[in-house]
């Protein structure tokens, strides 16, 4: 490898890892509005554990979700709840 190759492959790798750190540091920042989301929320009276579930069941396929549901469902009246 030549010295002119090693530059251009190490401006290459600084310029991935920059772009890396970046998007780290954009990621932390959502993270902590996500949170104060969930405050305000919280502080209005919504159950934020609620809030995440649905949350997470929102991103999932219905029929999925639909199916879970049906199969918890005969679970606990097997259980007798």
């Amino acid at each position: 490898m030549t010295e002119q190759t090693y530059r251009v492959a190490a401006d290459e790798l600084r310029q991935f890892i920059d772009r890396y750190e970046t998007l780290e540091e954009e990621r932390l920042v959502i993270a902590g509005q996500q949170k104060e989301v969930l405050a305000e929320a919280g502080s209005r009276g919504y159950d934020t554990k609620v809030m995440r579930k649905l949350i997470a069941l929102r991103k999932r396929d219905l029929n999925e979700v639909a199916e879970e549901e049906a199969i918890l469902q005969i679970y606990k009246e097997a259980l007798g709840m």
